[in-house]
């Protein structure tokens, strides 16, 4: 037996940008329900940088204190360092506004600080546990989404005024609409892994930068989190080479780190992220719109994903809860509009990281075969081995705020709709 129920707005997922959709929606007065197939945000999460635009959003909700109440790091500026020494590259104290930096935050910790505000509102309503497996339709029209609960096994039609996909990459709601993205070719994969950090480790953001090696590090506080470049569809071969060997390579590529990579036990802990870059040509049929990486999914380089997906959300809620407030059908020219408001900036991000896998990264990404790299000096890089953006970033010092810009602001930040800001709330609340 299937149960029937009913809602305005379906959003499907229950990450950063679905949550933000659902809050925002909300406070318009919009019926919103979100499902969200985990029974709780205490999942390994890939991203957890909230940029600059994501924080002043949550200041214009009202949540900048919660946030700032929660145990994070920041990062002020980003470095490299070359086979000739180290240079700089971003430096976020040049950003405008408020916050002159990135935030990393476990993403539960984000996830039920939003989820906490949404649920105050009376017209927000966040089903646990709930697995979408299919779409309805209404004629040639999607009408709402069949879950499964996953605690009990009971299927449930959940009719909707209009879905939204918000459930990433894979998501099984632009599988089951029969939607298929346009996929750009990507050259490489990434391990992911954890080492310990030592106080008196460098600060920020590290980029290790070497003749097929490539490998960026992320100050967690009390430990870094890696990410290795490998060649696509090379994991296998790279992990029968055997741990010793990887060790072997971490070790040359960044020698200080040769007193902790016994914490990596086996290769069991090195996680392999397969590396996607695809965009829907269109992100609407009728009574369903897709957001995120449903309908984009990005690389990881500049780790902008999260706030790239967080921006749609607010787009979309800007423009859908004055259509949506009445319970009626969203016209999908509305739904045209979003995608014409996000396409832009997208499209201008996505080229960006193609850019950067073929000129850059593909030629750095490793293979079984490739020779250990020489060790790099801790000093600066001496200006005439730089290649020239470096060079220039490195006389002219305000230039380090271009990319410190492109990475926590982006090209086209998006702002709360008046509806739903509230004045600061307390941290403790």
């Amino acid at each position: 037996m299937v149960n029937n129920e009913r809602t305005t707005c379906a959003v499907v997922g229950g990450g950063p940008a679905g949550l933000v959709l659902g809050l925002i929606l909300a406070r318009a007065g919009v019926e919103v329900t979100v499902l969200e197939k985990h029974g709780d945000f205490l999942r390994d999460f890939r991203g957890d940088t909230v940029h600059a635009s994501t924080l002043t959003l949550l200041d214009e909700l009202g949540l900048g204190p919660r946030f700032a109440a929660l145990p994070h790091r920041r990062i002020e500026r980003a470095r490299v360092q070359l086979d000739t020494g180290t240079a700089a590259v971003a430096d976020l104290h040049r950003l405008p506004g408020a916050h002159q930096h990135i935030a990393l935050v476990p993403q539960w910790d984000l996830l039920d600080l939003i989820a906490d505000a949404a649920e105050a509102e009376p017209t927000f309503t966040l089903l646990r546990n709930a697995e979408v497996v299919d779409v309805l339709h209404d004629g040639g029209r999607v009408s709402g989404v069949r879950y499964r609960d996953r605690g009990d096994g009971t299927e449930h039609d959940l009719h909707a005024g209009l879905t939204v996909a918000c459930d990433g990459r894979g998501s099984a709601v632009r599988a089951a609409a029969g939607l298929v993205p346009r996929s750009f070719g990507v050259p490489i994969d990434v391990w992911w892994f954890r080492l310990p950090r030592h106080d008196d480790d460098p600060a920020a953001v590290l980029g290790r930068v070497s003749s097929g090696q490539f490998m960026v590090m992320i100050d967690r506080g009390d430990y870094w989190q890696c990410a290795f470049l490998i060649r696509k569809g090379l994991d296998a071969q790279l992990r029968a080479a055997g741990l010793d060997r990887f060790r072997e390579r971490l070790a040359a590529l960044v020698p200080w780190t040769a007193d902790r990579l016994d914490a990596l036990e086996s290769l069991d802990d090195v996680k392999l992220l397969d590396v996607r870059l695809d965009r829907l040509r269109r992100w609407h049929r009728d009574g369903l719109l897709l957001i995120g990486d449903a309908a984009h999914a990005m690389s990881p380089v500049g780790g902008v994903g999260i706030n790239l997906a967080v921006a749609d959300a607010v787009a979309a809620a800007r423009l859908l809860g004055p259509a949506l407030r009445s319970g009626g059908i969203v016209p999908r020219s509305v739904l045209a509009r979003v995608q014409r408001r996000r396409w832009w900036a997208t499209a201008l991000i996505q080229g960006g990281q193609r850019l950067a896998h073929r000129v850059v990264l593909g030629r750095r990404a490793a293979t079984a075969d490739d020779p250990l790299p020489p060790t790099a000096p801790t000093t600066p890089a001496p200006l005439d081995t730089l290649p020239l953006p470096l060079r220039l970033a490195q006389r002219f010092p305000v230039l380090q705020g271009i990319p410190a810009r492109l990475i926590a602001i982006g090209p086209l930040p998006e702002h709360a709709p008046q509806w739903s800001c509230r004045e600061p709330e307390p941290a403790g609340r």
